[in-house]
């Protein structure tokens, strides 16, 4: 991939010299010290309209940041499985109402926290079962260890409910999330959670395959997503990108030390929601199935109708009326939920330029996609810093792109 030529951009209705002002603002967040490196690319009516790379993968080895860079997507792990998830739905296995327990028999008769304390967290039965679709929309009731900021989060830390953990088995873990009380009533709020590592589960349940086999095999492989897996091929690791967060100086620090030391090995248990590497070329290729209502390269992976429904928002209305989220991927006033992404719904009240329609979604060490069918537009973001709150880069590349969109 390479910058398009003037005539290019011009026939996808893009502005030259205001796209240009995306590539000094790439090169001051590395001189800056900011960033080590990252890529953007971005696709318009068919055509790559902008594909560039600046900085380095890798400070210790020196190792530049290139589009073939093998990053940690993490949540953007999240589509891709509901999109397997989906391609069951389509197969008449299940329905989106079905209570999950008919499936995973572990989530029957599930309990809510209602207060307490650590000692003794006080439940009441819940009200109805977790759906398919409650799992899909992040309103089951689950939640995240790493929050830290409710007695349900606590008892994740306590149980060990952590789908990125070195031991056990996905069908394990799945069991100990169902052992601890929820969060909120089923539907009755929006928490981002283990939901989707549940629903990897649940494909490899419903589908009788081993989930990373089903996800490599359905829709990895035939999407031609050549650098995608749970674990860095040891032909990928030169390529493999360091991590980083930030010291107490604001300067840049290894996150996870050497970068052969983690995703090195296919992992005990394959996290549908936070567990694939990837590179930008390969995440190209699922935006434009995506846009394309469920096609690519004359491979059909979904129906047309399939895509349209997960790309409508579910909520009653925006995350910010479902309650007060502690922790998502996206701001909260303006924007739905769909079946596995954010769904852009108001940008004047979500405060950014944008699209009704759109979806998006992001990963822990700052990667980022979006995709608006109503411009014809796929945008991805690749870099490796943690958290993904640290810079508002996802804010600042959307003003940049929308703002080069002229016709």
């Amino acid at each position: 991939m390479g910058v398009a030529t003037d005539t290019d951009l011009r026939e996808a209705g893009v502005c030259p010299q205001r796209l240009a002002r995306i590539a000094p603002w790439m090169d001051r967040l590395v001189a800056d010290g900011r960033l080590a490196g990252l890529s953007v690319s971005m696709q318009r009516r068919g055509k790559t309209v902008f594909a560039r790379a600046c900085g380095q993968a890798d400070l210790a080895r020196g190792t530049p940041f290139t589009l073939e860079t093998v990053t940690r997507i993490y949540s953007m792990t999240k589509p891709l499985t509901s999109v397997a998830v989906m391609q069951l739905y389509e197969q008449g296995l299940f329905q989106l109402d079905d209570p999950v327990s008919r499936f995973l028999p572990e989530f029957k008769e599930m309990r809510v926290a209602v207060g307490g304390n650590r000692a003794k967290i006080e439940t009441e039965p819940a009200k109805r079962p977790i759906t398919v679709r409650d799992l899909l929309t992040h309103t089951a009731g689950l939640t995240y260890g790493f929050m830290e900021a409710t007695l349900v989060d606590a008892v994740y830390r306590e149980k060990g409910i952590d789908f990125l953990a070195r031991e056990g088995t996905l069908a394990e873990m799945s069991a100990q999330t169902a052992s601890a009380p929820l969060l909120a009533q089923p539907g009755a709020a929006w928490n981002y959670s283990v939901a989707t590592d549940v629903l990897g589960h649940f494909v490899a349940v419903v589908s009788g395959r081993p989930f990373a086999d089903y996800l490599r095999e359905e829709v990895i492989g035939p999407l031609g997503m050549v650098d995608t897996d749970f674990h860095v091929h040891p032909e990928w690791m030169d390529r493999f990108c360091a991590c980083y967060a930030y010291d107490r100086e604001r300067k840049l620090r290894p996150f996870d030390g050497s970068v052969e030391t983690s995703f090195s090995q296919p992992p005990a248990i394959p996290s549908g929601g936070g567990g694939l590497v990837s590179t930008a070329a390969d995440y190209h290729r699922f935006c434009r199935m995506i846009l394309n209502g469920g096609e690519l390269d004359g491979r059909r992976l979904l129906g047309r109708k399939t895509v349209a429904l997960m790309t409508a928002n579910h909520l009653p209305g925006d995350l910010a009326a479902m309650g007060t989220p502690r922790f998502a991927e996206t701001s909260y006033a303006g924007i739905g939920f769909g079946l596995g992404f954010s769904v852009m719904l108001d940008p004047a009240k979500a405060q950014i330029v944008g699209t009704p329609g759109e979806v998006a979604w992001g990963g822990m060490a700052s990667t980022a996609f979006w995709i608006d069918p109503k411009e014809d537009l796929a945008v991805v973001l690749m870099t490796q810093l943690i958290p993904s709150s640290a810079l508002p880069i996802r804010k600042e590349l959307r003003v940049l792109t929308y703002a080069a969109l002229v016709d």
